[in-house]
């Protein structure tokens, strides 16, 4: 891709230069308003109006790819924390998996075995004050 876009600069460019030294005896006036006046050649007029037409859009390009780039990033660090976050999981039985049936009875609560950690006492939640 680059090497077409490379050619078709190099093209332009020919173009430009091919269209500079046929005209570059014709002078021109430009009337910028009444009273200002300005003499140059008719290259200059092109070269010129080229550049009003062709950075405006430049820019717009630029900063439409910068902030896509930027979403695109952004869902990516979100993609790799969320697999990080599923990957340090513990992972779930297969009978955790299987949707219950209405009919059918409650699942047993896993056994513990006296070596496991007891688990720490949550602390209770305080009511809001009134006064404050």
């Amino acid at each position: 891709m680059q090497i077409l876009r490379t050619m078709l600069w190099i093209a332009v460019l020919l173009a430009l230069v091919a269209f500079t030294i046929g005209n570059f005896d014709r002078a021109s006036e430009v009337r910028i308003w009444p009273g200002l006046v300005w003499d140059t050649r008719v290259p200059a007029i092109v070269i010129v109006s080229f550049l009003i037409g062709l950075v405006p859009t430049w820019l717009y390009h630029r900063g439409v790819k910068w902030s896509l780039n930027r979403r695109i990033r952004s869902l990516e660090n979100a993609v790799k924390s969320n697999a990080l976050a599923r990957r340090h999981e513990p992972a779930a039985s297969t009978a955790d998996a299987e949707p219950a049936s209405p009919d059918a009875p409650p699942a047993p609560a896993p056994r513990t075995t006296e070596a496991s950690e007891p688990l720490a006492p949550t602390p209770p939640v305080q009511p809001p004050k009134a006064g404050s």
